[in-house]
């Protein structure tokens, strides 16, 4: 048996008025729907949201009334996250609330540990910060709120019911992020200890394993698949590198296209399907979709990464 390698397709909102680019793959389903954004938020150049369906169709997806939108995840069963922000000063100060997209009709979420902005410290910015970042089949979705002092701290939320989980924060961590969670309740995301270096880590069921890629100074992990592949960024010499981890393996992959300076993957499909964005060399940020395919004779599980067949994806 041999292992699938990559065709990469870089997809860039043709709304986006801007050259260089900057286009964002956060989330992709099971059937060919991608969520994702173009802007890069500073003053002048929003974030637009937008949902992509393969082969190649964009259509808006904007938080009604809001100053820019981040659409970050999806699900099989049409219901969409993200976060939105009222004003358009700069990635630095504007404030970002979560919502969700069910039935055409958008719902905003603010975990309600999220502090007001007067209860914040001096000098944090931005003074409220509130994110969704995933959603599984099961209506849960994952995503953080900054408490008073900038730390964050990760959550669940459940759209069927419209309860908050308990704060998730990873033991070793003085910040925590929940980016990700798959259909089994396995959440992925990364933390910064208390000396400022950051981590990956896989949460199971209150269960924290830290993921730290070999010689790298930072690692997150952003996306993970019901077959435990999970993928993220880490970052190497100064340099970043989209990478994929099998969590029953241990075992790393570097995953960047050709002609990429820095690379940033976001979510991965039970197909083992791969969305983010890289940056070119001519300084476009750049929607990124990587495909899994073959190159001999493969058993349709080892394809999806399940763990008894053994490794998974050489690039």
């Amino acid at each position: 048996m041999q292992d699938p390698t990559y065709t990469f397709q870089t997809f860039n909102d043709p709304a986006d008025p801007n050259s260089p680019t900057f286009n964002n793959l956060m989330g992709i389903n099971n059937f060919d729907l991608i969520a994702g954004f173009y802007g890069s938020g500073q003053a002048g150049d929003p974030n637009k949201g937008f949902l992509l369906t393969l082969p190649g169709t964009f259509t808006p997806e904007n938080f009604p009334g809001s100053a820019q939108t981040q659409l970050t995840g999806l699900n099989d069963r049409g219901i969409e996250v993200g976060y939105l922000y009222t004003t358009n000063i700069g990635t630095a100060v504007d404030d970002q609330f979560g919502f969700y997209l069910k039935d055409g009709v958008f719902h905003e979420v603010n975990n309600p540990n999220t502090p007001k902005a007067s209860q914040v410290d001096p000098g944090v910015s931005p003074q409220i910060e509130n994110q969704l970042m995933g959603v599984n089949d099961l209506n849960v979705a994952v995503g953080f709120y900054n408490d008073a002092h900038g730390n964050s701290h990760g959550y669940t939320y459940n759209i069927n019911t419209g309860q908050f989980s308990a704060d998730i924060n990873d033991p070793n961590a003085v910040s925590t992020v929940s980016a990700a969670i798959n259909n089994l309740g396995r959440i992925a995301g990364f933390y910064t200890d208390s000396g400022g270096t950051i981590h990956g880590f896989l949460d199971n069921n209150g269960h924290f394993t830290t993921v730290d890629a070999p010689g790298a100074s930072e690692t997150q992990l952003l996306g993970i698949n019901d077959f435990g592949i999970a993928v993220g960024f880490d970052v190497v010499n100064g340099v970043q590198h989209g990478i994929v981890f099998d969590s029953h393996t241990g075992k790393f992959t570097t995953l960047d296209p050709n002609g990429s300076t820095s690379t940033t993957l976001n979510g991965i499909n039970d197909l083992g399907q791969i969305v983010g964005f890289y940056v070119d060399p001519n300084g476009n940020t750049d929607g990124l979709l990587a495909n899994p395919h073959l190159h001999g004779p493969l058993a349709l599980p080892t394809l999806l990464g399940i763990p008894e067949v053994g490794h998974m994806m050489h690039v």
